[in-house]
């Protein structure tokens, strides 16, 4: 059976990444179109875009693209592991890395906490002053 493969502009629509990144990951071999048309137009893959909604999931938690790059090696090895102990071994890479994830989105949400009290606290100082203001006229 035939995969469908979309172009580039379509991927980015899909992904909300722009076409130069798309490219850039290309260039750092996170992501490699699976074709290109006879003029040279790259060609992904459901899988492909799959790979791209996952770099950009990492994004936000600040993994580098070294760290991204072997979390993918890792994904693409359970594919094709042929021995039980690599196919451990990839797991327990894997784990290493929710381990990083889940300590990531603690800190993340340990700063969205103060960014919301922040922004209350900003809150209450603009009702206050307004009050203020109303009070004196």
């Amino acid at each position: 059976m035939a995969q469908h493969h979309v172009q580039i502009g379509e991927v980015s629509h899909q992904t909300g990444l722009s076409q130069r990144t798309i490219r850039y990951y290309e260039e750092m071999e996170l992501v490699v179109p699976s074709a290109r048309t006879s003029g040279g137009f790259r060609l992904y893959t459901e899988s492909d875009v799959a790979r791209l909604q996952l770099i950009k999931r990492m994004k936000p938690l600040d993994f580098s693209l070294e760290e991204t790059k072997e979390l993918l090696l890792t994904l693409d090895g359970l594919e094709s592991a042929a021995s039980a102990g690599a196919r451990a071994e990839l797991v327990g890479r894997l784990e290493m890395y929710h381990e990083a994830a889940a300590a990531r989105v603690a800190a993340v949400r340990e700063e969205l906490a103060v960014a919301e009290e922040f922004a209350t606290d900003l809150h209450q100082e603009i009702i206050r002053q307004r009050r203020t203001v109303h009070e004196s006229t």
